[in-house]
């Protein structure tokens, strides 16, 4: 039976919100670091992939936070429901994305071909000549997964971890 939302959190629940906001941002800060530091350089629904854990962790972080000055009850679990809903979103997001790279489906039409970053030299004339990856072509896969599908395996643990967070009794 699942617990009334105006029923109060419990610490535990308020605490895996918490960490549950750390994990997102740590999750999106590696996939930066691909990004910045590795040099791969993210597709169009790369990015798209992102945006899940650029909402996702502050509101778990705003969850904790609310059940920290002992708002009501409802408002700290609505958080941890949409994190939860959020990261299901991902899971859907990264899961067409593996179909496309691994071609199950067709990928949208304006992700583009792949070519090479600029080495040096002026930026903003590059920015007309450089196109993002094509979202067909896995950058890179560990275990057989590409970033794609290791976001699906991140999404679907956050998405389960943050559902029972707002589902938990007290």
């Amino acid at each position: 039976m699942l617990p009334n939302f105006t029923m109060p959190v419990s610490k535990p629940s308020a605490q895996l919100g918490l960490t549950l906001g750390v994990l997102m941002a740590v999750t999106v800060g590696i996939a930066l670091g691909f990004q910045h530091i590795g040099g791969y350089i993210p597709c169009k629904l790369c990015l798209e992939q992102r945006t899940p854990y650029y909402v996702g962790a502050p509101l778990m972080l705003a969850g904790f936070a609310l059940w920290a000055i002992a708002a009501p009850a409802f408002l700290t679990r609505a958080c941890f429901a949409i994190g939860a809903i959020l990261m299901a979103y991902g899971v859907l997001l990264g899961g067409f994305h593996a179909g496309v790279e691994w071609g199950f489906w067709e990928g949208p039409a304006d992700c583009a071909v792949t070519v090479a970053a600029p080495t040096g030299g002026n930026l903003l004339e590059a920015i007309d000549t450089i196109k993002p990856p094509s979202c067909t072509d896995a950058a890179l896969r560990v275990l057989g997964l590409s970033f794609a599908g290791w976001n699906v395996v991140a999404s679907l643990g956050l998405a389960l971890l943050a559902g029972r967070a707002a589902l938990s009794k007290a």
